[in-house]
């Protein structure tokens, strides 16, 4: 997977949006949508929210999370803890993004929510790249972590092939093989022929 896919998942997250138009329930193969009336609230995937934005056809409700005040207890809980915290949304980061890019104004102190979503992703990696280290020095064959969402997982893959390159660098190849248990869920096998497959 990689960070488009990741995106691509974040799509399908529901939002709240307030329509300004009508439009009887719609019949999607991923579910039924709507109706749709002026003025009341309705849930529907954030890709059909950005377009309906877009079209200046609907207000976007920001996440209940995506407030300065538990933005600001996220950040502060996630500087303290040496694991990863839960986050509110396993797509929190692309979220944020996607909303912010497209949504600014209907997003209230949008400038400092995406400097606590920042501060908030930057120490998360922070963590990660320690994490990737450690298990690289150790020659690791198996790791487990808590709570990384799938854009850290991303991350964390490109890190450990980084991290290998360098540790095989001097070696003439080999085979390894790596696999990341993420939370008990079986989620990627990664295998190297030689340290300049790549």
């Amino acid at each position: 997977m990689d960070a488009a896919e990741v995106e691509f998942l974040a799509e399908k997250e529901l939002v709240t949006i307030i329509p300004n138009f009508s439009l009887d329930q719609i019949y999607l193969i991923g579910g039924d949508l709507g109706p749709f009336n002026p003025g009341l609230p309705v849930e529907v995937p954030l890709w059909l929210a950005i377009n309906l934005k877009q079209r200046q056809k609907c207000r976007l409700i920001p996440p209940e999370w995506m407030d300065v005040e538990k933005l600001e207890k996220i950040r502060d809980h996630e500087r303290k803890e040496e694991t990863f915290t839960p986050m509110p949304s396993p797509y929190y980061m692309e979220l944020t993004k996607l909303l912010l890019n497209h949504a600014s104004d209907n997003i209230p102190k949008a400038d400092e929510i995406r400097t606590l979503v920042k501060d908030v992703w930057d120490t998360r990696i922070a963590k990660l790249r320690v994490s990737a280290d450690s298990f690289v020095r150790q020659q690791e064959a198996h790791a487990k972590g808590r709570r990384p969402t799938e854009q850290a997982f991303v991350l964390f893959k490109s890190f450990l092939w980084r991290g290998r390159r360098l540790l095989t660098a001097d070696n003439t190849g080999g085979t390894f093989c790596l696999s990341l248990l993420i939370t008990g869920r079986f989620l990627a096998d990664i295998q190297s022929k030689r340290c300049g497959n790549r």
